[in-house]
């Protein structure tokens, strides 16, 4: 919540905005990172109480628009990122809407055929079955 209080994931999504692949690649992995330990903290929560936690974080800061507008970035490394971010928001049901309206679906579904990992086509495939 500090991160979103602060700011901190508008100004990540901002910074990506220069161009250097290896800023973008590194704002891509935090929020591959983000979106697992929140897609986690999720299911902890649905186990423990029954209940959701609501839409993403990252989505409600305009994430959602960039990961799927980079899905196709030419450097491998920020590509493997942005697919494991976009698989993991995909693991939120309070997420599908807005997949559906921003184009992720399609993405998850081309990320589930042609993906280069193993592990992110079950993630992702798991995700848009959603």
């Amino acid at each position: 919540m500090m991160l979103k209080e602060d700011g901190g994931i508008k100004a990540l999504v901002g910074m990506v905005g220069c161009g250097n692949i290896d800023v973008i690649a590194q704002v891509a992995r935090g929020m591959a990172n983000f979106a697992k330990c929140e897609s986690r903290g999720i299911i902890q929560v649905l186990r423990a109480a029954g209940h959701r936690k609501g839409c993403s974080l990252l989505i409600e800061d305009g994430a959602l628009e960039w990961l799927i507008s980079n899905s196709n970035i030419t450097s491998a490394l920020a590509r493997r990122h942005v697919e494991l971010a976009l698989c993991h928001l995909a693991q939120n049901e309070d997420n599908v809407r807005d997949f559906i309206t921003t184009g992720g679906v399609e993405e998850l579904i081309w990320i589930s055929i042609e993906s280069s990992r193993e592990d992110f086509h079950s993630l992702a495939k798991k995700g848009h079955e959603r």
